[in-house]
């Protein structure tokens, strides 16, 4: 066993310890004299919930600390991920730290950072002597979460923040290039979405975790849909056409991000997968009603999935909405004397190189279609489909 002693290299223990995340919290009070006091402390824990208490970790040394004992109460603010300036413009000053910050009282009085995670109004129950550290013990008296982003994260001596990977919206080079191969589409995608008149785009699946866009086309008077590169999650039912394909741990590992499906919820993504394989194609339908609202929590988490930065609570929502929506995504087969308000056909481009990920999706459809009319766009799908298959396997000749 390795000796622990005073002798203990000091500086290795500060390397050890730099590779444990902490976050960062900010210190607040009203001192006798009026005077706003703040402090900065990157160790702060929740102690017990009853009695509410929690404790941050001051310096022995800290001068501010030595006044905010005189407080009456104390603010302790969880810091967010974008509030770096901030954090340093309070470590740099010893005076007047809320200089061209912006603020607003707790309701003890004592400075909430503007744009704050959470705040706790505490008061503040004892100190216990830990080293060249204080434990300072303190009361929670009121509290509130203020702004629910990723917080501001102390990690191996940088600020930082907690970001998902699987779950960030973003641009890279793996997309662009994706892009510019897709380019040999857009004469057939502009083509059939001026036949049908409706929106067509072609989705590539970036990883097990995301699709993306790389190129679309619309008819007249049709809305643009996502811009090119834009990343949604592959939440089922989102991703189907490109895991009915894939291999049996990843589809478990797409059917588990369903979190809160039911068993009927379930069953039908993996119904979905079973019939898309069969038939080369999927349809979902719209409910009766608002076409626009049957798709409103989807488009909710898109825009909160394109933002970039999620907490767990946010990822949990995403993939709740997704789940969760009006569209109704049981696979059938369609009868040409009925009427249908479709939501979107989606048409995996097959097995062919350089289309192994790629997804042919049809969205913005006339509505009050007959069956006929609907395996009519199905088969001029399919000839696209194919035509673009064939062009991107000479493209990678």
């Amino acid at each position: 066993m390795t000796e622990t002693t005073s002798a203990l290299d000091q500086a290795m223990l500060r390397d050890v310890l730099g590779h444990y995340p902490t976050g960062v919290v900010l210190v607040t009070g009203v001192a006798p004299d009026g005077e706003l006091l703040a402090m900065i402390v990157g160790t702060f824990t929740s102690v017990s919930l009853d009695p509410p208490l929690v404790a941050f970790l001051p310096q022995r040394s800290s001068r501010t600390f030595s006044r905010l004992q005189e407080c009456e109460s104390l603010c302790i603010n969880v810091l967010a991920g974008d509030q770096e300036d901030a954090c340093r413009s309070i470590v740099s000053r010893r005076e007047n730290k809320f200089v061209g910050l912006d603020w607003f009282p707790s309701p003890s009085g004592d400075p909430v950072l503007a744009g704050s995670v959470a705040w706790m109004d505490v008061r503040l129950e004892s100190t216990i002597d830990a080293g060249d550290h204080w434990i300072a013990m303190c009361r929670v008296l009121d509290m509130a979460v203020h702004n629910p982003v990723a917080p501001l994260i102390f990690f191996q001596r940088g600020y930082g923040s907690f970001v998902i990977p699987s779950l960030v919206a973003r641009m890279d080079d793996g997309i662009i290039s994706a892009v510019q191969s897709a380019a040999v589409a857009r004469e057939d995608l502009q083509h059939l979405a001026n036949h049908i008149g409706c929106e067509v785009s072609l989705l590539t699946a970036v990883n097990r975790d995301e699709l993306a866009a790389v190129a679309s086309a619309v008819g007249p008077g049709v809305r643009t849909g996502e811009g090119l590169g834009e990343r949604v999650p592959m939440v089922p039912p989102i991703g189907d056409t490109y895991m009915c394909h894939a291999s049996a741990e990843d589809q478990a590992y797409w059917l588990a991000k369903a979190t809160g499906a039911s068993e009927e919820q379930q069953q039908t993504f993996v119904d979905r997968m079973e019939f898309c394989r069969r038939e080369g194609y999927l349809v979902s339908y719209l409910p009766p009603g608002d076409r626009e609202q049957a798709y409103a929590g989807m488009h909710h988490a898109a825009h909160l999935y394109a933002s970039g930065r999620l907490t767990p609570q946010q990822e949990r929502e995403v993939r709740a909405r997704i789940h969760s929506s009006q569209v109704d995504y049981s696979p059938r087969e369609l009868q040409d004397d009925q009427r249908y308000d479709i939501g979107s056909v989606v048409l995996p481009l097959g097995q062919r190189e350089g289309s192994e990920n790629l997804t042919l999706r049809l969205a913005q459809l006339p509505p009050k279609a007959p069956g006929h009319q609907v395996r009519g766009w199905i088969e001029h799908a399919r000839a696209t489909a194919d035509r673009i298959a064939e062009s991107l396997a000479a493209q990678s000749d």
